[in-house]
Formats: C-alpha cells, structure tokens, sequence
C-alpha cells in the first residue's frame, strides 16, 4: 500500500512548475467561483429577458398600430361609400402608414428596454450606477433644451401619421407652401408647389393643415353674367347645361353627383354672379372645373346670354 511520503516528490515536482503567486489566485477564484457563475446566470437571464420584452411588444405595437389604422380606414371607406359606392379603398397608404409609426414605436421600445437591460448588467458587475445615472440626466436635460425644435418635429410628424392627416400625393395648404407632398417624414414634409419649387417644411411649424384631396371636393364655378341677362333663363340653361356635363362619359366617373345651380352671389360691377358647385372625386376638382366652364361657356353662347364686361371706372373731374 502506497503512502503520502512515496509520492511527495512527484507533488513537489509539479507545485514546482507553477508560477509564484498562482496558488492565492487559485484560492481567489475557487472562492469567488460561485458569485461569478451566479453573476454569469444574472447576465444571461436579464438579457433573454430583454430579448423576450423586445419581442413581446414589438408584436403588441404592430398589433395595436394596425387595429387603429383599420378602424380608421373602415371609417375614412364608409364616408367615401356614403357620397360614391365606387370609391376606392386607402389600403396601400393605410399600410405604409402604419408600417412608418410601428417603425418609430418599436425603435423607440428597443431604445428603453435595452437601455434599462444594459443597466441592469452593469448592475450586476458592481459598478456604482449612481454618478452614471446623474450624468445621463443632466445630459438628457442639456439635449432635451437644445434640441426642443427637433423633439416637436417628431412628435408632430408622429401625430400626423397617426391621424393620417396628409399623404404623398395629396395637395395641401400648410401656409406660405402649397402644392402637391411628395415626401412625408417624422422631421419635414416635402410640398412641390405649382411653379415646381420644392418646400421642406419641419412637422413642428405647421399649424394647421388643409388637405384638398380627403374623401371629396368640391368645383365651384361662378358665371358673371351681364346685369341685364334675364336671371331665370339663364339658370334654367346653367341647369340643363349641368346635367348635360354630368351625364357625358368622359366626365360622369369624376362627379359624385349632379353638379347643382346655387343661384345669385353677387351683384357687383355690371356683374350678375351665378355660382355653380359640383362635388367630385377627392382631386379631381380642378379638372372638373376647368371642364365645366367651357362647357358652361358654349352652352351661354349658344343659348345669347353675354356674360358681363368690367365697368369702366371714370375719374372724377
């Protein structure tokens, strides 16, 4: 039976091979061993956590944003259905749309889950998070006062998603720019006006919006008619003038409906004013328009009713 002292030399000959100051750092990590597989697991699982978070509401945000857009879009679809049976759906816009605002809100949830993970594993390192939490604070205020103009762009280009106030192709009046978005973002919208000049307008200073291409529109046309036209028979020519433009087929999937004789607007300058409204397709109105009054014109010209010259204005002597 062996003994200790026959394999003495062997243990000495191997204690030997070990560097100076290895056995404390032995003992160190033996005993630290179980706080560093501990610390590892506590790693580990608030990230799997994070991860799972992330997921979780990333899925909840895409779920909700489409619910909101498809109510909104069963809404916009039954107003349309209500002038015009034939309208068309939204749905290429409802779905870029939501598609943009679920973008912003599942970044922005990546940002606060992962950021709060991150904290939570420096946490488990023993760093003082403290002086780290008081700086990021005063940062945050330092940015959040020096960039108050950028932070109300995308909180404004948000809510104007979310509303769906505006899209690409829709003609607008947001003040001083007026034309045609070619570009919606969450910081600036992009307006061509009619003479081809490109606006860049920051979310934040539009004030208010008017859109001239939701669900319908409206041509108005007023005819200045010679005051001394007899008023009655020139509307009861306006009316079959209408109807005759309302049922041609080049112009009947444009309207919504008859366009109809409002009567006399004005009296003014030698000018007896009948204004004439047809409600049409959301951006077709111009076009209406410019058709209407030709239409109206030869139908006047036919019928001898002048329309009515300027005044001359005489100076006094």
């Amino acid at each position: 039976m062996s003994t200790l002292s026959e394999h003495a030399p062997h243990l000495l000959e191997r204690d030997a091979t070990l560097p100076s100051g290895a056995g404390p750092l032995l003992d160190w990590v033996s005993q630290n061993s179980g706080a560093f597989i501990a610390g590892a697991v506590s790693v580990v699982l608030i990230l799997v956590l994070a991860v799972v978070a992330r997921v979780v509401v990333g899925r909840v945000i895409t779920h909700v944003i489409k619910r909101m857009v498809s109510s909104r879009e069963r809404i916009s679809n039954g107003v349309r259905n209500a002038v015009n049976k034939a309208a068309a759906p939204t749905g290429a816009r409802q779905q870029a749309r939501a598609d943009t605002i679920s973008s912003v809100l599942r970044s922005l949830a990546s940002f606060v889950i992962f950021g709060v993970a991150i904290v939570m594993v420096l946490g488990e390192f023993g760093i003082n998070l403290g002086p780290i939490l008081a700086s990021a604070g005063v940062v945050g205020l330092a940015i959040g006062f020096g960039a108050q103009g950028l932070v109300q762009d995308f909180l404004s280009g948000i809510f104007m998603m979310a509303e769906d106030q505006y899209g690409v192709g829709d003609v607008v009046d947001v003040g001083e720019a007026v034309g045609t978005v070619e570009e919606v973002g969450l910081r600036i919208t992009k307006i061509r006006d009619l003479d081809g000049g490109l606006w860049y307008v920051r979310n934040g200073e539009i004030a208010r919006v008017c859109n001239m291409n939701q669900d319908w529109a409206n041509a108005v046309v007023e005819l200045p008619l010679a005051h001394t036209v007899d008023v009655a028979w020139a509307e009861t020519v306006i009316e079959r003038s209408v109807t005759e433009f309302a049922n041609s087929p080049e112009h009947e999937s444009q309207l919504l409906e008859t366009p109809t004789v409002a009567g006399v607007v004005g009296i003014s300058n030698g000018a007896v004013t009948v204004r004439t409204i047809a409600k049409t397709r959301p951006g077709e109105q111009w076009a209406v328009g410019r058709a209407l009054r030709s239409h109206l014109k030869s139908s006047l010209d036919r019928e001898g009713i002048d329309v009515a010259y300027p005044v001359p204005q005489i100076a006094p002597t």
